[in-house]
């Protein structure tokens, strides 16, 4: 992932790092969000290493599946 930001800043991985967390502190694995988000568990896990840019209806979704507003995710 060639990119010019440190990947201590890459909003991506940071992204990414928050949903794990939300995720976990929930008990839920990487299926069981995909399914009560119906997003794809391969996408999710894209996102999750900082590998995705995604979208603001992903967040949305991830963020109502996880019972917490879109805001609380990019909280980093």
């Amino acid at each position: 992932m060639p990119d010019t930001q440190s990947t201590h800043s890459d909003p991506r991985l940071l992204f990414g790092e928050r949903l794990i967390q939300l995720r976990k502190a929930r008990g839920w694995s990487q299926e069981k969000l995909s399914l009560e988000s119906g997003v794809a568990r391969s996408y999710l896990g894209g996102v999750e290493r900082g590998q995705r840019n995604i979208a603001l209806i992903n967040i949305c979704r991830l963020a109502d599946a996880l019972s917490v507003t879109p805001s609380e995710l990019l909280k980093f």
